[in-house]
């Protein structure tokens, strides 16, 4: 549980849970913050002959993973809790490696991201779990987001996928290993 001050929560919500809440949140805050400045990291550093299609693919990614950032902030907000969005606060408490490719092939980028999004969406899967015992609102919320998140997901593993339905990045456990897999398939 959430050392967090809060302030007031929502009618019906114990003030346990509402911190609670807002601490599961906050992680999901970092990520989605973490996320959208990787995508758009991404969209700057992809070279190579499917540059154009990554390069437009990744902006619309960007655009719904910083609403979601918003939504979760507002949230927290709800909830009596103060949202933190400073890159500071994203980099003391994050629970992940900085992504660390920097000018790539396409390939390589798409299977660092297929890492990437698998973290984020495991982390949302739990957060659900959580959620769903203490409050649906943010329950939902949070499931509205991962089926958009799997949605973009797919879209970049689509890109890593053979006709046999083999991902390039199978058995990778890391950003370095998936964007090396990926880079030489």
């Amino acid at each position: 549980m959430s050392t967090e001050k809060i302030y007031y929560t929502t009618p019906g919500m114990s003030e346990d849970d509402a911190r609670t809440l807002v601490g599961l949140l906050q992680d999901r805050l970092h990520a989605m913050n973490d996320l959208h400045l990787t995508l758009k990291h991404v969209h700057w550093n992809v070279v190579g002959p499917h540059f154009i299609a990554v390069h437009e693919m990744i902006d619309p990614h960007v655009e719904e993973v910083r609403g979601y950032a918003d939504d979760l902030a507002e949230r927290i907000a709800t909830l009596g809790g103060s949202p933190k969005g400073t890159p500071g606060s994203i980099v003391s408490e994050r629970q992940w490696d900085e992504y660390s490719l920097r000018r790539d092939v396409t390939q390589a980028h798409l299977g660092a991201l297929d890492v990437v999004y698998h973290g984020v969406l495991t982390s949302h899967r739990e957060a659900i779990e959580t959620a769903g015992d203490l409050d649906p609102v943010t329950e939902d919320m949070l499931i509205g987001q991962v089926d958009k998140l799997e949605l973009f997901h797919w879209f970049v593993r689509a890109h890593l996928e053979n006709a046999g339905g083999h991902l390039s990045t199978e058995g990778a456990t890391s950003e370095t290993e998936a964007a090396s897999q990926a880079g030489n398939a």
